[in-house]
């Protein structure tokens, strides 16, 4: 062999897929295995719409309407909740139509996060929002996130201060959509994981 050859296989195999120490380590929780990596277990639940006591906006009292359960706590109590496998997080589920649902679970991070950034990242067809350890951090103008940035577009949220053995209670809300059409299909979840990646911003 040459060793003009011997320089293209090198610089051929330096750049084939896997071959990078820096790519990012992704965790799929939509599998067994990657839920057992992390100590997770997904539990779901329908969403109710309940007529409340509202205020007009000069005030003035009305009827309108609220949702239950209200389940983003990081310790609210899904015991009761149905316990669902992650390969099934692709199935259809709620009413159809006008629909709301809840998906939860809690992952602890495996070894070797020390110094990077770990982030969580789902797909809800066809609107989701995220919330954290209880918390939903939004503002003006914001797309994506924690809260819907489109339709079956992902969510993309960073936990923060990752450490080996830290654990994380993630609340998806999944909304139905688009909700003016009145859909003809249901909800579910896409591609579903955790991204391991360098700590640098």
């Amino acid at each position: 062999m040459s060793a003009r050859t011997s320089l293209a296989c090198a610089i051929l195999a330096a750049l084939a897929p896997g071959a990078r120490a820096d790519e990012p380590k992704k965790i799929d929780l939509m599998t067994k295995a990657g839920c057992e990596s992390v100590k997770a277990e997904w539990r779901w639940h329908d969403v109710t719409l309940i007529p409340v006591e509202g205020k007009n906006p000069d005030g003035t009292p009305n009827k309108t309407y609220n949702y239950e359960p209200r389940a983003m706590a990081a310790d609210y109590d899904d015991s009761q909740w149905e316990v669902i496998a992650p390969e099934t997080l692709k199935d259809r589920r709620s009413t159809g139509q006008i629909c709301f649902c809840w998906y939860r679970v809690k992952v602890t991070l495996p070894p070797g996060v020390e110094g990077k950034r770990v982030f969580f990242q789902t797909t809800v067809d066809d609107y989701g929002e995220v919330w954290v350890d209880g918390k939903l951090p939004y503002k003006v103008g914001q797309a994506g996130g924690n809260v819907a940035s489109g339709f079956n577009h992902p969510n993309r949220v960073e936990l923060a201060d990752p450490a080996p053995g830290k654990a994380y209670s993630l609340a998806v809300f999944g909304i139905n959509g688009p909700i003016s059409v009145t859909p003809t299909n249901w909800i579910f979840l896409g591609p579903t994981f955790l991204e391991i990646v360098d700590g640098e911003k």
